[in-house]
């Protein structure tokens, strides 16, 4: 049996110290900053771990927002912008190369609509 990749990225307290890490990334980040001005980032960071942890096989259930919204809405310029903070945080972390590249490919199918 698999591990699952909520497992491999160590679980909900790690995944939570990625997410806190990147969103705080993304906030310095001057493609990014202006999206997250004003926002509620605890609220963010919260959700996304929710988010991130149902989707790679965790405990959690997502209940924020409908992300088909929300995932058309950053060009190109911001998105990989945003994966590439997101590849940071992962290494910054020591997150193995294949869980990296499996984060990236979730981020990668949530632009292309999937």
């Amino acid at each position: 049996m698999d591990t699952s990749l909520y497992q491999r990225l160590g679980g909900a307290g790690r995944l939570a110290a990625i997410v806190t890490a990147a969103v705080d990334r993304h906030a310095a980040n001057p493609l990014l900053a202006p999206r997250l001005r004003g926002r509620d980032l605890p609220r963010l960071k919260h959700l996304c771990v929710h988010y991130l942890a149902a989707g790679f096989g965790g405990p959690s259930t997502y209940e924020g927002a409908d992300l088909r919204e929300v995932r058309a809405a950053p060009g190109e310029r911001e998105f990989g912008a945003l994966v590439s903070d997101v590849v940071a945080t992962l290494h910054e972390h020591g997150i193995a190369p294949r869980d990296a590249d499996d984060v990236v490919d979730a981020l990668l199918t949530l632009r292309a609509g999937g």
